[in-house]
């Protein structure tokens, strides 16, 4: 190979290089201009108290039991009754007066003594899904 012909495979070779590196560029550019975006999106209504059944507070709730009182005597009055436990960690319990009209409240602190009290730490307020089912046997009657 000569002086000339090395030369021309230089610039080929350069000229190639250059070709390439613009189609990399133009692509990157048409991937940049076509980035596309998604979003998921949810919501739902919520109502306030955003609880239903019970809340249990811990002794060291930042927000107290009296907070938590007069807040909820805002938002909903008269709907919670207020419990204070026999606890070291448990402050109070505010029970929600609907569940009060099917289950004893002496009963629903022994469940949440035995179930949920050992669970929760002294700074914390914790939530609860107290649902009640009650279910009849097939009841008889003489006549309807």
């Amino acid at each position: 190979m000569n002086f000339n012909g090395c030369v021309f495979y230089i610039a080929f070779v350069c000229i190639k290089y250059l070709y390439l590196t613009k189609l990399m560029l133009e692509n990157n550019m048409e991937q940049a201009s076509t980035r596309k975006f998604s979003v998921s999106l949810s919501f739902e209504e919520i109502r306030l108290p955003p609880f239903e059944d019970i809340l249990i507070l811990g002794n060291k709730c930042p927000q107290g039991k009296v907070g938590v009182y007069r807040s909820f005597q805002l938002l909903v009055p008269d709907e919670f009754e207020v419990v204070e436990p026999k606890s070291d960690i448990i402050e109070a319990v505010f029970i929600n007066k609907r569940l009060l009209k099917k289950i004893d409240i002496e009963k629903i602190l022994s469940i949440l003594s035995d179930k949920v009290f050992p669970f929760v730490s002294e700074s914390e307020i914790l939530k609860v899904d107290f649902k009640v089912r009650i279910n009849y046997d097939p009841i008889e009657t003489d006549s309807l």
